[in-house]
């Protein structure tokens, strides 16, 4: 334990699809002590150079991390010299490769790319879906490992240039302190981790061919993930050898900020895609691999903690495509004041919050965005807005009746009062149309990251460190909406049915 520490920091970094963000946390107090963005107010965009095709550069992500931490250096009494260690947090699923100089192969393939589902069913067929499901906890699906499949068979000349196989966290690692290491989480949403024999799946890695070497050093969530470099530091205004404590994917990161830790208990967050991810101690999947199982950051093998994950990947991104297609005049608090205006159910116009890559919980069908019960004497843009806020909360009820159907018998959920949910409009819908009742918190992922470095740091336990958590609000269920709604989204379900029928 480090013994004083009034006016030390812990720094998180949150690399997002749409911009990154950083967070100093005042390590005695745990109190935000500043936050900045990079880009601040545009958002960064994915490159789809084929339909169902999506990248980012990793370098921007490196140029934006740069960015964000400078800025919070540049806030009064904010002195980098004094952070005693660094979280990161990511967007799942994606791969980035480097050569033996950890120089970028390619543009990473993000998370709602879907170019590899082929490559992940070849993997299902050669396995068998029991085993699968039983060791992986899921199917292939698209996730890192076809991903990398896809390298392999399709770009052969940088295939054979890979020196390390990484996540964006990694990466972000990497270029901070010339490290790459690899946790059981990370494992677990590529779909290389056999849960039964608690190694790296030797199915997966003898199926595609890849070379174990690809990978890092295997550390636990909490732990050092390197030490930042003398090169780095001199860069950055920070302190050389601030060590790299913690490393998680962002739907983990979410409920470790919002200190969901335990069996039963369920976190859900709306940013670029909307997730509820909730917690058991029982290695459970579902059968059609429609919500998947991951390692949560306290899992252990003799004492599991699944994160059951149900993601849209239609979620903020379509609020971000409407307000650009009505000419991006109004901000997101003008959109959600206009959408308030309008009664529930947006006058018979509904929308479709998909396109944006195949949907895990539509079994990989890819349904695409679109509205539908226009009147072009009656809708306005504050119609529209209201229909995509709706639109994402229907979405949400679908996945979770699936999770329903698997077991879940939650009846509250936590999520940060950030993204989608700092909408009214939106919250009441999800509310109503889950019947859940929601518990609003003050933070945010690069809080969570940094609180994550803490406790990897070993300064806080799983138990204290998130004592002063700030509740800002408890939205419940209201039984006349509720029945509204209701009819509303039945209606929704079994258009979205149908499309899915037209689809397969």
């Amino acid at each position: 334990m480090i013994a004083k520490r009034n006016n030390r920091f812990l720094l998180g970094i949150d690399i997002g699809t749409s911009a990154v963000k950083a967070a100093l946390v005042n390590t005695a107090t745990r109190a935000i002590v500043a936050t900045a963005s990079s880009p601040d107010t545009a958002e960064r965009g994915i490159k789809s150079l084929q339909p169902g095709w999506a990248e980012q550069d990793p370098e921007q992500w490196w140029t934006d991390v740069k960015a964000a931490i400078r800025k919070l250096g540049e806030w009064p009494g904010c002195d980098l010299q004094a952070v005693d260690a660094i979280g990161i947090t990511y967007q799942m699923h994606g791969l980035v490769v480097s050569d033996t100089e950890n120089k970028v192969l390619r543009d990473a393939i993000i998370w709602c790319d879907s170019r590899a589902i082929s490559e992940g069913e070849r993997a299902l067929q050669a396995i068998g879906e029991d085993k699968c499901l039983h060791h992986l906890l899921n199917y292939p699906g698209n996730f890192t490992a076809a991903k990398l499949a896809w390298v392999k068979e399709q770009e052969p000349a940088i295939y054979k240039k890979i020196h390390k196989v990484m996540l964006p966290g990694d990466y972000i690692a990497l270029r901070l302190s010339n490290t790459v290491t690899s946790t059981v989480s990370m494992f677990s949403e590529g779909t290389f981790w056999d849960f039964r024999s608690h190694t790296v799946s030797e199915d997966m890695l003898n199926f595609f061919g890849f070379d174990p070497l690809f990978f890092g050093e295997l550390q636990p969530v909490f732990s050092v993930h390197g030490r930042l470099s003398a090169a780095m530091a001199s860069e950055l205004g920070m302190k050389a050898g601030t060590p790299i404590t913690y490393k998680a994917g962002d739907q983990l990161n979410n409920a470790l900020s919002l200190n969901v830790l335990k069996p039963g208990e369920i976190a859900t967050t709306a940013g670029t895609s909307g997730v509820i991810y909730a917690v058991t101690d029982q290695l459970v999947y579902d059968p059609q691999s429609r919500i998947n199982s991951f390692a949560h950051v306290n899992h252990l093998p003799e004492q599991p903690r699944i994160g059951l994950l149900l993601c849209i990947n239609g979620a903020g991104i379509s609020n971000r495509w409407i307000r650009d297609c009505t000419g991006g005049v109004h901000s997101y608090t003008q959109m959600n004041e206009m959408a308030g205006g309008i009664a529930p159910g947006a006058s018979g116009l509904r929308y479709y919050p998909f396109g944006n890559g195949a949907e895990r919980m539509l079994e990989h069908t890819a349904v695409q965005a679109g509205f539908s019960g226009i009147d072009l004497n009656l809708h306005t843009p504050a119609h529209l807005y209201r229909a995509v806020q709706e639109g994402i909360a229907f979405a949400f009820r679908y996945g979770l009746d699936i999770m329903r159907e698997n077991g879940l018998q939650a009846t509250v959920v936590k999520a940060g009062k950030a993204n989608l949910f700092l909408s009214e409009v939106f919250a009441r819908a999800f509310v109503n149309v889950t019947g859940l009742t929601l518990e609003l918190y003050h933070t945010d992922a690069s809080v969570g990251a940094a609180v994550g470095a803490g406790i990897g740091l070993g300064i806080y336990t799983e138990a204290n460190a998130f004592e002063n958590l700030e509740q800002v609000a408890v939205i419940t269920p209201d039984e006349p909406t509720r029945e509204v709604y209701e009819s509303i989204y039945q209606e929704w379900r079994i258009q979205l049915e149908q499309q899915i029928h037209q689809n397969k």
